[in-house]
């Protein structure tokens, strides 16, 4: 283990910036930190590197806790994006002017990683690159995190970056650590409707439970537009009391258009098309069920207008329950 975060604490006033933060970052390992703007990233990240005070918790690097050092009696390198000062003084040079600001950024870091750095953190360190260019910068990166086997913390707000660079993520909402984990797994099953929220686009709606805890497969009645829907078995624990509320999800991908024959095991719904947005690979339709707004994500699109009705399936399979 290279780095070791735990019980991190900080106040600002009155009022937590984060509590009781808690993660690891082994060697050769890149860990995404995920958060909305405003969330805390960047005081956690000031937090670690020993530019900023904390609370409560300790830090440890390679087994020795380095919690009362400050910035540079820690060593850690620290990347911020270009409007700080540290990140101007690493990649500003003559050579700025006879390469693109991108391509400068990715050679001057790889150089800077050939040092005595071990543990490398960055807060948004990419995001004024292009999306070609930092691709690019990614996949180095990535070959240089395990070829040195360095430690990494990368901290986003976007949560396809983490997608692309990141081997774990920990999702920071609330100014708590919500879950941790692959990020595929977190976006895929997520443990809360709030990560479910901020981890990609997701329908969220409320329900009520009309089947018994031994079905097998549980049965919901929607607020909005009184539908009949199963969701996914879960543990009878996590299926919440038949007189309170529940939040179901599914992301918009998993929901189908039809206007011909489908199966009826889809849970089935009418609807009509409300709204249609061309994002290039894909096309985002936006639906009213009799007062439950959808979306849904599809590849192509071929016909649809709105105010077209169609029938619209969310498998169950993919539909999720969250407690509140």
């Amino acid at each position: 283990m290279s780095l070791k975060i735990t019980g991190l604490s900080k106040k600002h006033n009155n009022s937590w910036l984060f509590r009781d933060v808690s993660f690891e970052v082994q060697k050769g390992e890149i860990v995404g930190l995920f958060g909305l703007s405003g969330s805390g990233k960047t005081a956690l990240i000031d937090s670690v590197t020993g530019s900023a005070q904390i609370d409560a918790g300790t830090i440890e690097h390679n087994g020795t806790d380095v919690t009362g050092l400050n910035l540079n009696q820690r060593k850690f390198c620290f990347l911020k994006s270009e409007d700080h000062p540290a990140w101007k003084s690493l990649f500003n040079s003559a050579r700025a002017s006879s390469a693109p600001s991108g391509k400068h950024q990715i050679t001057t870091l790889i150089e800077a990683l050939n040092g005595s750095c071990s543990v490398l953190l960055l807060d948004n360190s990419f995001c004024d690159m292009d999306l070609h260019l930092r691709q690019s910068a990614f996949e180095q990166l990535k070959q240089t995190v395990r070829e040195k086997e360095l430690s990494v913390v990368f901290a986003s707000h976007d949560y396809e970056e983490i997608l692309l660079l990141c081997d774990r993520v920990a999702v920071l909402a609330g100014g708590a650590i919500s879950q941790t984990g692959a990020p595929q797994k977190v976006y895929e099953s997520p443990e809360t409707s709030g990560v479910a929220a901020i981890t990609g686009r997701n329908n969220l709606f409320e329900a009520r439970r009309l089947s018994s805890s031994k079905a097998d497969l549980p049965e919901f009645q929607t607020i909005a537009g009184d539908h009949r829907l199963f969701a996914q078995k879960i543990e009878r624990g996590s299926l919440g009391a038949l007189n309170q509320n529940v939040t179901l999800g599914i992301r918009p991908e998993y929901i189908s258009i039809s206007f011909g024959a489908s199966f009826p095991e889809d849970n089935l719904l009418k609807a009509t098309v409300t709204g249609v947005q061309f994002l290039g690979p894909t096309t985002l339709i936006r639906l009213d069920a009799n007062g439950l707004q959808l979306e849904s994500m599809v590849l192509r699109l071929v016909g649809l207008n709105v105010g077209d009705e169609c029938m619209v399936g969310l498998p169950p399979d993919r539909i999720q329950i969250f407690k509140h």
